[in-house]
């Protein structure tokens, strides 16, 4: 009777754990389609409160990622700096978008956000204003990232930091990332390489 009942905890302890792991890890793939909103018409302002229109976006790889200064998932600035190293330009850009709504780990203003992200981890790629990601004033562009009706490929919920967006040259989503995806992964680099649009 004893082993059954440590063999049922260790079966609920697993699911439980591959739950866990899928919520931080999970990586969904789209083909481009479109939706009833054109990412092109979407705007924002930087984290120095300048206009940001998203048509200055046309013909350029975008990954997008919603970030936290205090999270486990914080190193992964370090990260995302080498993929704009290496791959940021003409071709394929980074939006960096502070959020506050997982854990209280991005209270700060946007000037103690920039000098964070410019002293721990010499961040150059494009950083935007605080947003909501989930609730009530969600920002038009998660609006739209979490939409299927608006995107056209899937509905996304938004778990932690550092969850992260693929959308291609032609403005069309094409992958959703979860925080535990790490900007090396295969998927992440070969999207900004231009190797694969992560179809």
């Amino acid at each position: 009777m004893k082993m059954y009942i440590l063999l049922a905890v260790a079966i609920v302890l697993l699911v439980i754990g591959l739950s866990a792991w899928n919520i931080y890890s999970g990586v969904t793939l789209y083909k481009p389609a479109k939706g009833d909103s054109v990412f092109y018409t979407l705007s924002c302002k930087t984290l120095g409160g300048e206009d940001f229109q998203f048509e200055q976006l046309k013909g350029k790889r975008v990954l997008i990622v919603n970030t936290a200064s205090e999270c486990g998932f914080t190193p992964q600035y370090k990260g995302l700096q080498k993929l704009h190293e290496s791959y940021g330009g003409d071709d394929f850009v980074i939006l960096g978008f502070p959020c506050n709504d997982f854990g209280n780990q991005e209270s700060g203003s946007a000037e103690e956000i920039s000098g964070f992200c410019s002293s721990k981890f010499g961040v150059e790629f494009q950083m935007m204003e605080k947003v909501k990601v989930k609730g009530d004033e969600v920002h038009p562009v998660y609006v739209w990232l979490k939409s299927k009706e608006k995107n056209g490929v899937g509905n996304h919920s938004i778990r932690w930091n550092f969850h992260k967006f693929l959308i291609d040259a032609e403005g069309n989503l094409v992958a959703s990332l979860r925080s535990g995806v790490k900007p090396s992964d295969e998927v992440i680099t070969s999207f900004a390489s231009g190797e694969s649009s992560a179809k």
